[in-house]
């Protein structure tokens, strides 16, 4: 049994006083327990699109997402919010923390929504969390007071504390250096694993698409398997997108790859 499957999905905006516009054109996307898998895809691809839909946050126009084999049309609000909280873990680019509130009080927030032992032990096991991801010691800091990447691991820890089975990262290195990023992304592969959890990766970035097991691209709302993950790069902006931090444009050699004219 499949834990989440897309089949033909398509979605289509109605902007205002315009034609109606396709993000998504026919996806087919099957993920299993445990499974590992990367999108890739430029800006204005339809990556957004396509992870609110994995996240059970949007409908599609057409098409069917199932869930353990339940079709999610046949859900109703309530009992999607109810999945997606038990079931979805989502780590995003910015870390989205409160401020005001310690590391400690960020994680157990979604505990507030759990029920019977679970709700009653909520701060040992958001302490137990943190110390999964290596913050054992950050348990009483403000967010203020942590680094980018002590505040990736948090968000990652809030993400998840519920013990989710699929978790959905959408360019959750962007915002963080190389090497933190490299450190973040082992951590949510260690943590998968001992979880048991399937991993989609949304990304720009192929050297983090390459972690995966299976590799996709989207390209103008069109999916595709793929076994490089490799983007070619067609503009300077692109090439400067997916080189090494604090790297030149002579480094990058734009020029060789986009002309004079890119």
């Amino acid at each position: 049994m499949s834990l989440l499957e897309l089949r033909e999905v398509t979605r289509t905006v109605l902007p205002p006083d315009q034609p109606a516009l396709t993000i998504l054109s026919g996806v087919d996307l099957t993920i299993e327990p445990r499974d590992h898998v990367s999108i890739v895809g430029r800006s204005g691809s339809g990556k957004s699109t396509l992870l609110n839909l994995l996240g059970l946050l949007d409908l599609p126009t057409s098409g069917e997402i199932t869930f353990d084999d339940e079709p999610v049309r046949r859900l109703s609000t309530a009992r999607r919010d109810r999945l997606r909280g038990a079931a979805i873990g989502f780590v995003f680019q910015q870390f989205n923390l409160l401020q005001g509130r310690t590391a400690l009080e960020n994680v157990t927030m979604p505990l507030l929504y759990s029920s019977g032992r679970t709700f009653w032990r909520r701060t040992k096991i958001a302490a137990d969390m943190l110390d999964l991801v290596g913050l054992g010691h950050r348990l009483h800091s403000m967010p203020d007071r942590l680094s980018g990447g002590e505040q990736q691991r948090v968000a990652i820890a809030r993400s998840l504390v519920r013990g989710p089975r699929l978790i959905l990262a959408d360019e959750p290195t962007g915002a963080l250096d190389l090497d933190t990023g490299q450190s973040v992304m082992e951590l949510i592969d260690e943590v998968a694993e001992r979880t048991g959890a399937a991993q989609v990766i949304i990304t720009h970035d192929p050297m983090i698409a390459r972690r995966a097991r299976r590799h996709f691209r989207l390209d103008r709302g069109i999916l595709t398997s793929v076994d490089d993950p490799t983007l070619e790069p067609r503009t300077r902006r692109e090439v400067r997108e997916m080189a090494p931090a604090g790297a030149t444009d002579a480094e990058t050699d734009v020029d060789a790859v986009v002309g004079e004219g890119g």
